[in-house]
């Protein structure tokens, strides 16, 4: 499992939009998020530095 902590995920938009783009860079990937927290766990994903990526791109910096 990977997990990030993403300090501006404050809505469900930022939570769909943060799921596509886990899912865009490993489609296969199980996402879990925990809003309050600011936590995202993502299980079944071959790469931490394509979804850190992802993330950036869609605007998420993980910490």
């Amino acid at each position: 499992m990977i997990e990030f902590t993403l300090p501006t995920m404050t809505c469900g938009h930022c939570v769909r939009a943060v799921t596509q783009a886990v899912k865009d860079a490993a489609p296969q990937a199980r996402v879990e998020i925990d809003l309050p927290s600011h936590k995202l766990q993502v299980e079944n994903a071959p790469d931490r530095e394509a979804l850190v990526k992802a993330l950036a791109e869609a605007g998420y910096d993980p910490a």
